[in-house]
């Protein structure tokens, strides 16, 4: 097999930011004390490594009553850092950049007497952010078909930033249709459409795509499903070791992508994991019995630990045919 990485996968400049925020919150004061509001980012691998320094997630601040408060990257109601505030936690508010200035052009276009419009997931922690900042006033959609019925005089629009720009524009066309006057900031931020633009692209060279991210991060299921247009072998995981031998055969050209939340590490990972299973003719071991399972489960782990290490410093090579050297992770 021959792989290729996506021109733009993987970290974008907001999660790298929020990362490197909690790092210096746990170098600084005693990791005991440092707390995250829900999940920093939507990688489990970066948020085990996190909780294993000694951060804990919380998910309401009255869980505590003193210490180090992380806003996550997706960022929050402007009113939970103002109470986080009052309650005399230190806040260190890891919120994307771009997220922040969605927020404040929701709150200037209700202020202007738009009605507010959401093109995201309603259930999205960014989103919850964005409505919160406009103290609910605001109408979310995924698609033209959640405004059937609905009309406004004045409408603005603004967006998820990770979503896509087709979901965008069809709902943007969909209010000017609809609407006496429309204001639309487009706000999906520049990292996610070159990541998008870049996995379709790759998408139509490849036989395979193999799209890495945590299961919970929408901007890697857009990737997914966009990839999934293009290709129908495409294939969504979170680890290496979740790669299934009956994907591939030995002559495919394989694209690797990844989400905004995935770090190199667990990229090269993905790509050593295909190496050796190349090496072993695409056989995967399974485990006799529970406890041989078990035993397997855990020296994965160990090696997942030390691939992590040796791995961190590395330079992926985006958007050329690669050759990796494998590693063990039997």
């Amino acid at each position: 097999m021959k792989v290729i990485i996506a021109e733009y996968a993987g970290f974008c400049f907001g999660v790298e930011r929020a990362l490197k925020k909690a790092e210096s919150a746990l170098q600084t004061v005693s990791p005991k004390n440092v707390y995250t509001l829900g999940p920093l980012i939507h990688n489990p691998q970066v948020i085990k490594r996190l909780e294993q320094r000694g951060a804990s997630i919380i998910d309401d601040i009255e869980e505590i009553s003193s210490g180090t408060l992380i806003i996550r990257s997706h960022g929050v109601d402007p009113k939970i850092i103002q109470k986080a505030q009052s309650r005399g936690l230190k806040v260190v508010d890891a919120t994307c950049p771009y997220v922040k200035r969605v927020q404040k052009q929701a709150k200037s276009l209700l202020n202007e007497g738009f009605q507010v419009v959401i093109v995201g997931e309603k259930n999205h922690p960014e989103v919850q952010g964005i409505l919160g900042a406009i103290d609910g006033q605001g109408v979310v959609a995924l698609s033209p078909n959640d405004l059937l019925g609905l009309s406004f005089d004045k409408v603005g629009v603004v967006a998820q930033t990770t979503q896509s720009e087709e979901t965008f524009k069809a709902c943007v066309d969909y209010l000017a249709d609809t609407s006496r006057e429309i204001r639309v900031y487009s706000t999906i931020c520049q990292a996610t459409e070159q990541r998008q633009k870049a996995a379709i692209e790759l998408a139509k060279k490849v036989d395979v795509m193999i799209i890495i991210g945590g299961k919970q991060s929408g901007n890697t299921r857009r990737l997914h499903q966009l990839c999934l247009e293009v290709i129908p072998r495409a294939y969504h995981i979170e680890r290496p070791d979740e790669l299934e031998a009956a994907w591939f055969k030995p002559t495919d050209l394989v694209g690797v992508t990844a989400g905004a939340s995935t770090p190199d590490w667990v990229i090269e990972g993905v790509v050593e994991r295909m190496s050796e299973m190349e090496k072993q003719d695409l056989q995967v071991d399974v485990p006799a019995n529970e406890e041989a399972a078990k035993e397997e489960a855990a020296s994965t782990e160990e090696n997942q630990e030390a691939m992590m290490q040796s791995l961190e410093q590395s330079e992926l090579k985006r958007g050329e045919v690669l050759t990796a050297k494998v590693v063990s992770i039997d």
